[in-house]
């Protein structure tokens, strides 16, 4: 993780929180992929909002962000424990039905990426679902605020997830969003699931 942007999100996690939007209508979907009552780890929860929907619905979670002031105010929102955790200290081994890092693994540093989706892969059991989204663009860099981004385009990202694990797409598609920082974006939705083994 960024060192500057752990920091910002330390600093503002109740601004954040402040911010945040209501759940993805794409967490429905990933959700109905799942068994009922299945084992869900949420990478980077930020205000709890999807986490919420998955406790609501029957699902044992395992929520995390990297930030301990984000993990303490998600806590409260939602009644539920969360984890600071950063992503490379997963060390979980099929343990997930589902993994959700919604706007989160846009953080990772690009060297750093294909081990986080091997430490995923790892860890969820075989036939798991994972899903990230992640801002498109072509080469690293940081925001108006100082938060760094991977922005990777679709080729380059297809070619780390396969250099982190067996892969098998369910899904990708885009949509257009307007940043925590005003600024808009091109966020890509990818959804994968891990091949049996």
């Amino acid at each position: 993780m960024d060192d500057a942007t752990l920091q910002f999100y330390r600093r503002n996690a109740e601004a954040y929180a402040g911010w945040a939007k209501a759940p993805s209508t794409r967490l429905i979907g990933f959700l109905k992929l799942l068994p009922p009552g299945g084992a869900i780890l949420e990478l980077g929860c930020g205000a709890g909002n999807h986490a919420a929907v998955m406790l609501a619905q029957g699902f044992v979670l395992r929520a995390t962000d990297g930030s301990p002031e984000m993990a303490d105010v998600a806590a409260r929102r939602i009644n539920h424990p969360v984890e600071a955790m950063l992503f490379d200290e997963l060390e979980d081994r099929a343990a997930y039905d589902g993994v959700w890092a919604s706007a989160c693994l846009l953080h990772v540093p690009r060297i750093e990426l294909a081990g986080i989706l091997g430490r995923i892969h790892r860890a969820l059991k075989p036939g798991g679902i994972f899903y990230a989204s992640y801002k498109v663009g072509h080469g690293d860099g940081r925001d108006s605020i100082g938060r760094y981004y991977n922005y990777p385009a679709a080729d380059w990202l297809a070619a780390t997830y396969a250099a982190s694990g067996a892969w098998t797409q369910v899904s990708s598609d885009t949509s257009e969003i307007k940043s925590f920082d005003e600024a808009p974006a091109t966020m890509l939705h990818i959804v994968v699931r891990k091949r049996e083994e």
